[in-house]
């Protein structure tokens, strides 16, 4: 019923920028919370941003100050804006939804960061 489509991502090297797309389409509520989680082999998926409002945003200790989420609801598109990037933020990224307690997932997109 939801479809989550991520667009963005690539190989950049340290220091770098990438700017990560995420557009939901079906059955989307007029309140919900996306956001953006990453995977390195071996390692848990963890959260790295998250956003509900302009207001009600979480970052991942080691993304804030470098990393930026913000939301087009007119078009239900979630943006993280990755900044001064290092070879640990290397990982697979999956966007997500969450609504009414549910939760829907893209497909991934992998960022690499040489060093």
């Amino acid at each position: 019923q939801v479809q989550l489509v991520e667009s963005g991502g690539g190989t950049v090297q340290a220091g770098g920028s990438l700017r990560l797309s995420c557009a939901a389409s079906g059955s989307i509520f007029s309140i919900n919370r996306m956001g953006w989680y990453r995977q390195a082999p071996g390692k848990q998926r963890e959260l790295v941003a998250n956003i509900i409002d302009a207001w009600r945003t979480n970052y991942a200790v080691s993304v804030k100050g470098r990393f930026t989420i913000s939301r087009d609801n007119a078009k239900n598109t979630v943006y993280l804006q990755m900044n001064s990037l290092k070879p640990e933020d290397t990982g697979v990224y999956y966007c997500n939804l969450d609504q009414v307690g549910l939760n829907y997932w893209g497909q991934g997109t992998q960022v690499t960061v040489s060093s």
